[in-house]
């Protein structure tokens, strides 16, 4: 029996642990600019009809 209440504290610990780096991870901005990230992929990184590089713009 005494074996369950340290799995539940252990259990329990660690969803305080889980939800405590996804608030940290909310207040500095992880997941501010989820579609740039995925554009960026998509970009040619040579130069466009301008002739300037892409990432300058």
């Amino acid at each position: 029996m005494t074996s369950m209440w340290w799995l539940i504290i252990i259990a329990l610990g660690m969803g305080v642990t889980g939800l405590a780096a996804f608030l940290w991870s909310l207040r500095t901005g992880q997941y501010d600019d989820l579609d740039g990230a995925a554009e960026r992929v998509l970009l040619e990184d040579g130069p466009d009809e301008t002739g300037k590089d892409c990432r300058e713009r």
